[in-house]
């Protein structure tokens, strides 16, 4: 016979982080003792899913606990007093050997990973406390955000190609360097242009190669011609997360729905850290100004995206619309970035409601800086480049971004927002919308 929910208690974690690992693997233990009795969560009658919630629930607040008592000498520990700068997913994996008992075990790991969204026990969710608790804590969260503007290891070693080509693909995106500017173009057209892990590795890639080259000064993204039948022949931007592809588990939630808010898009917004420039007096960075040009549609994460654009093109007929209350998660940094713009009726309209907003309707008007005939897109974004090229631009738009949104208040953001989304993407009604639709 299964315990009752009622049997599971939290109880006080040591205050020494040494005695909190003892007694967090004694919970832990028992979690896994008592799931390892139980189906699979797909196949779980309704007590057997109360009593793994409940279990599940104290061995994750002990965790959240030994975060928040220990996550910063977690963090020094990891980073050997915050002198190492270490990705997200590196620093998931040292802790998992620091404190075993913080995540899934390896064999855990490997079974969850070959699983759908639905078929999964939700380890995720550890990794989100974990990032939480890292984040909460201003010199670990801060570091840990600069650490994420880093160039990628593999971006180091494509950038000197890119020099001296002027040309670099990776996978579904390629950069090219058209005299003082770098295009990239986003051709993951069998999806059209959906975002997962390996389009989010790829931006990033070629994001670092345009902000790692000396030669550039203006970034511009724009989506490629697709040869869906539905859109064959058109330029299309962004139709958001895949969410097949979610639906199949294999988005990420370090490697993307954390990993691209620290990673690319923040990149765009605040540049590389950590990298060498001449032209600079104060720390270490190199950031230029973006412009997108945005053709029939940016949904969701595309959307997202302009919020830290510095100029937008869109063709006249191109909507936008955040459809992630639909889909019972939260929109990235939209609930942070999009207010301020638009301000908050609009961003209510758009967010919990999913109001869609024509490029050329006043609303727009707070991210589009301008709507043109689709053949004279090409005219826009040399006038844009133009624009965006003088000297003074980078200066005054890092500036600007200091007084919109302080690194701080972004750090406090993604600490609550690593909580809130993992919780999101294993909800019980996210998880029966993803099986009825996307299996």
């Amino acid at each position: 016979m299964h315990p009752s929910p009622e049997d599971f208690r939290i109880t006080g974690l040591a205050t020494d982080p040494h005695g909190a690992r003892l007694a967090l693997s004694e919970i832990a233990s028992q979690e896994m003792e008592l799931l390892a009795s139980l189906p699979l969560p797909v196949k779980r009658d309704s007590d057997q899913r109360a009593v793994a919630a409940a279990v599940h629930s104290r061995a994750r607040s002990a965790r959240r606990a030994f975060m928040e008592q220990h996550g910063a000498w977690l963090y020094d520990e990891l980073t050997d007093r915050r002198t190492v700068s270490l990705r997200l997913a590196d620093l998931v994996q040292r802790a998992a050997l620091q404190v075993p008992h913080l995540f899934a075990t390896p064999e855990q790991w490997a079974e969850e990973s070959g699983r759908t969204q639905v078929e999964r026990e939700g380890w995720e969710i550890e990794q989100g406390i974990f990032a939480w608790g890292l984040l909460r804590v201003p010199e670990c969260g801060i570091h840990l955000v600069e650490a994420m503007l880093r160039p990628l290891q593999r971006s180091l070693d494509l950038v000197d190609s890119f020099r001296s080509r002027g040309y670099a693909e990776a996978g579904p995106v390629c950069i090219e360097r058209k005299g003082d500017a770098a295009h990239l173009t986003v051709c993951n057209d069998r999806h059209l242009n959906s975002e997962d892990n390996e389009l989010a590795e790829a931006m990033e890639i070629c994001i670092d190669l345009a902000l790692l080259d000396d030669q550039v000064r203006v970034g511009v993204v724009r989506g490629g011609v697709m040869s869906h039948p539905k859109y064959r022949g058109t330029r299309v931007f962004c139709a958001g997360i895949n969410l097949k592809h979610l639906s199949g588990g294999r988005i990420s939630f370090v490697d993307f729905l954390l990993g691209r808010e620290l990673g690319y898009v923040n990149k765009v917004r605040r540049g590389l850290s950590g990298v060498a420039c001449a032209r600079r007096l104060g720390p270490t960075s190199i950031e230029k100004p973006w412009i997108a040009a945005v053709d029939t549609f940016a949904i969701g994460g595309g959307f997202q995206l302009l919020l830290v654009f510095d100029h937008v093109i869109a063709s006249r007929g191109t909507y936008f619309v955040l459809p992630a209350a639909k889909e019972g998660i939260i929109p990235g940094l939209a609930n942070l970035r999009l207010a301020s713009r638009a301000g908050n009726r609009v961003a209510r309209d758009m967010i919990l409601r999913g109001r869609t907003l024509q490029a050329d309707e006043a609303d727009a008007a707070a991210f589009v800086d301008r709507v043109v005939e689709q053949p004279e897109m090409e005219g826009a974004i040399e006038e844009a480049k133009a624009l965006m090229r003088r000297q003074a631009i980078p200066p005054n738009r890092r500036m600007m971004h200091v007084a919109e949104e302080p690194l701080d208040h972004f750090r406090a953001y993604m600490a609550e927002f690593a909580l809130e989304q993992v919780e999101r993407i294993y909800a019980p009604d996210v998880l029966a919308r993803l099986g009825a639709h996307y299996a």
